[in-house]
């Protein structure tokens, strides 16, 4: 996991972003990864991106694929959520 935090004079100065990729080399491109983005106060909350992120990798190291293979199923809404 990567994460990479907003560039300064932007809408969401505040803003960070996941990125996820299982197995990456020299020939992942943009479709191999997951990103969790916009995480700060005002959008996702680090509650639900933690959350979010939990599961990405588990179902990453479980099924060993990342990006469009990979889809976010996290729903806390069906768990009671937050």
């Amino acid at each position: 996991m990567v994460l990479i935090g907003e560039r300064p004079g932007l809408s969401a100065p505040d803003s960070m972003g996941a990125y996820l990729t299982c197995k990456p080399g020299v020939l992942t491109s943009d479709a191999d990864r997951n990103c969790v983005s916009n995480i700060r106060p005002d959008g996702i909350g680090y509650t639900e991106a933690a959350y979010k992120l939990a599961h990405l990798l588990s179902a990453m190291r479980k099924d060993g694929i990342s990006g469009v293979a990979l889809k976010d199923t996290s729903d806390r809404s069906q768990i009671g959520g937050i």
